[in-house]
């Protein structure tokens, strides 16, 4: 059976997305560092290398092994903070990886490849919804790093006929019943307000960056989607190649909540109250973020299963209060 590369499939979105292929009957190889992922978060029917993308000996190794017939493109740095402070391991592992690993899919003849991007390419849009012909502007190197590797794909889709998709993810969240978001440090704001919620004492608290944006309350604006649709997107795009070999599609809900929204949603569905600290702005956070899917609904045939935040943030819930130290242990 041919099997599918996954990249970084040990982190959040690579463990829904490997289960759901597995689900599916996929085979499915999981390449991953573990430098922020966790071996417990690798789907037991995946075949899991400990490895990293910049060692090409390793992506060798796989593709002599394993009849991979694609590639699902997941490993990268993310932190946005920390990609202000310091770009170089951004570079290395977004830009850097991510060429290597596409000169062994070339070597070995593998052709299909799905890149995870995000909507940090777009920087600070004018206005919203952003659909995939809005400029790119990127506010921080982690947005620039996805952006300019997404620029190598374009030519080398172009040069040695990759059918590549590539997906600018919004805000992913939400759960399955098995896998869901553990993160060290967790910098992500839904899993962040759950754990306040879980917090023993009833102290949890609410850590809100940024009070005087653009926006109607003074909050960041963001878009989520369920990280169970996010993956339905990936399986389709295996499925249905790229008419012109290269293509983009942003991947949100169309809806927009601003982080004192989430925080009200949170308070609903946990039934719990947090203290809200109200901090100065993070560096490199754009005031709004939110996309229009209509590409991905039509070229895909593609509709989210989890359409609201209620939805998101009830699988998130369960998900935490079953795995209260997430994957440690």
């Amino acid at each position: 059976m041919m099997a599918i590369l996954l990249t970084g499939g040990a982190g959040y979105i690579g463990s829904i997305v490997t289960e759901r292929l597995i689900d599916k009957g996929r085979e499915v190889v999981v390449l991953d560092n573990l430098s922020t992922g966790y071996r417990l978060a690798v789907h037991p029917k995946a075949h899991f290398v400990h490895g990293d993308i910049n060692n090409r000996q390793c992506l060798d190794r796989i593709f002599t092994r394993f009849p991979i017939e694609g590639v699902i493109h997941m490993a990268a740095k993310a932190l946005i903070p920390e990609s202000v402070k310091d770009p170089e391991p951004f570079y290395t592992c977004n830009l850097i990886g991510g060429v290597t690993l596409l000169n062994a899919m070339v070597a070995h003849k593998v052709t299909r490849f799905i890149m995870s991007s995000t909507a940090a390419v777009y920087g600070q849009p004018d206005h919203v919804p952003i659909d995939e012909s809005f400029p790119t502007c990127p506010m921080n190197s982690y947005g620039e790093s996805k952006l300019s590797f997404e620029r190598v794909l374009y030519w080398y889709s172009r040069a040695y006929e990759l059918e590549v998709t590539t997906f600018r993810y919004f805000s992913a969240a939400g759960a399955s019943r098995i896998y869901g978001e553990a993160h060290h440090p967790e910098t992500h704001l839904l899993p962040r307000l759950l754990l306040a919620a879980l917090d023993p004492q009833g102290h949890g608290s609410a850590d809100i960056y940024g009070t005087d944006y653009p926006t109607p309350d003074g909050t960041c604006v963001r878009d989520f989607i369920h990280v169970i649709d996010l993956a339905e997107a990936h399986i389709r795009a295996l499925e249905i190649p790229p008419p012109d070999r290269f293509r983009i599609f942003n991947m949100g809900s169309g809806t927009g909540f601003s982080v004192l929204q989430v925080v009200d949603m949170v308070e609903q569905i946990t039934g719990r109250k947090l203290k809200r600290n109200r901090l100065s702005r993070r560096a490199g956070d754009p005031a709004q973020l939110v996309a229009t899917s209509a590409k991905v609904m039509k070229e895909l045939n593609w509709k989210p299963l989890y359409p609201t935040l209620e939805a998101i943030l009830d699988s998130a819930w369960q998900w935490h209060q079953t795995h209260l130290t997430g994957y440690a242990g």
